[in-house]
């Protein structure tokens, strides 16, 4: 695999007013509140469902 095997993701931006899809997205990925930060793993699917959310987050890998 060419990417690292973590990739670190923060929420930047509040949930407040955003479709249920989203926010269930945001969840999914582990993020409570805004300045949450979790380590996830690099897979596919992770990368889509942040792919889906990235206008709310802040990307480290």
């Amino acid at each position: 695999m060419a990417h690292s095997d973590t990739i670190t993701v923060k929420l930047k931006k509040s949930m407040i007013g955003k479709t249920d899809k989203q926010k269930s997205t945001v969840r999914g990925l582990g993020l409570k509140g805004v300045g949450s930060e979790k380590q996830l793993e690099n897979t596919p699917s992770v990368r889509g469902m942040i792919k889906k959310v990235i206008n709310f987050l802040e990307i480290k890998e």
